[in-house]
């Protein structure tokens, strides 16, 4: 295994990929800020308060719409209400909110940018806002025999959250993540479905999400297997299906793609589970996270998932393999160390 010094000059910085467990966004901004900002190109504001559960606050915003009845859906681990039209409603009669992506990302930039003015966050670190992909929660409050029909006017809402944030903050502060977790979930059988070219399918919609963000805004996507009860709804076999759905990514953009973020379970320091990723092609400006950083077996664990892992990509940065929205506050201090000791600075 290489040395910790060999590894953190061939391991570039780290990467949050959205949630933090603190109590509002200034308090997530100054944390990671005083405890990994040099390793930090962009900071998420945490998705605190009612988004620190991903998508489950759209609740609100589903049961708003007139047009639509619930039912309580049991999937097993958790129970929660699903939607389908009302009986007589069409398409037509649905009207949707705003979602409050917007509305949040205006409310902790004003945070943000009242910080970085004072000198506590770096001057050219970027504010992350992390969405999720509109099938997500049109999978997940939606009856299936609706969702083809709903799932068009909800993206429609996301985008328009979209334009909105893009209309209010500046490009040169702005980064966007698309969150992608329900397309593995549908790809690796896990939901039904009725798509006939899964794969396909699934990539055009985020290829179709990435070309709307404008191209002056940085654009990444964390791909994922969820951590619903801190497991993945399915362990990946390896990486293939992951460097499959980013190849389809990147071939279909039309802008840069400005960071990739990919999950790699705890078990996985076998070289078996990334020797895919020699074939992932990405572009040369095009950073790499690898969610391979657990607390669970700490620096040393991780270090020996980067060692198997940069025997098939040269240089990647680190990161959680989902966010950290499901964690005690007081194991972040120590999962921020993680991530520092195996990693280099992109900040001096």
């Amino acid at each position: 295994m290489p040395d910790a010094v060999t590894q953190a000059t061939n391991v570039q910085g780290a990467l949050l990929v959205g949630s933090v467990p603190l109590a509002n966004s200034e308090a997530v901004f100054k944390f990671v800020s005083e405890n990994l900002g040099s390793h930090l190109k962009r900071i998420p504001d945490g998705e605190t308060g009612a988004r620190i559960n991903w998508t489950q606050w759209q609740l609100d915003v589903f049961s708003a719409v007139p047009a639509l009845e619930s039912e309580i859906f049991d999937a097993g681990y958790l129970k929660r209400p699903k939607f389908r039209l009302k009986p007589g409603a069409s398409v037509r009669d649905v009207k949707f909110p705003p979602l409050g992506y917007a509305a949040a990302a205006k409310a902790s930039y004003g945070a943000f940018k009242a910080l970085k003015a004072s000198g506590k966050i770096a001057s050219g670190m970027k504010f992350q806002v992390c969405l999720p992909t509109p099938i997500a929660p049109a999978t997940i409050f939606v009856f299936p025999e609706d969702q083809s029909k709903l799932e068009p006017l909800y993206e429609a809402a996301m985008l328009a959250e979209l334009d909105a944030i893009v209309a209010a903050i500046p490009a040169s502060d702005l980064a966007i993540q698309w969150d992608t977790a329900i397309e593995f979930a549908i790809l690796e059988g896990v939901l039904p479905h009725a798509f006939k070219n899964p794969e396909a399918d699934m990539v055009s919609r985020l290829v179709r999400l990435g070309n709307h963000v404008p191209k002056d805004v940085e654009l990444g996507f964390h791909l994922c297997y969820g951590d619903s009860g801190g497991k993945h709804f399915k362990e990946p076999e390896d990486t293939s299906k992951l460097v499959s759905v980013a190849n389809g990514i990147v071939r279909g953009l039309t802008r840069n793609l400005d960071w990739l973020h990919l999950p790699v379970p705890k078990e996985r320091s076998d070289e078996k589970y990334y020797a895919a990723l020699e074939g992932l092609k990405l572009h040369s400006g095009t950073e790499l996270f690898l969610g391979l950083v657990h607390a669970t077996d700490g620096v040393e664990g991780t270090q020996k998932r980067i060692a198997a892992a940069l025997k098939h990509s040269p240089r990647f940065g680190v990161a959680t393999e989902c966010g950290c929205g499901r964690r005690k506050p007081e194991t972040l201090p120590e999962l921020m160390r993680i991530h520092r000791m195996v990693s280099h600075p992109v900040k001096d």
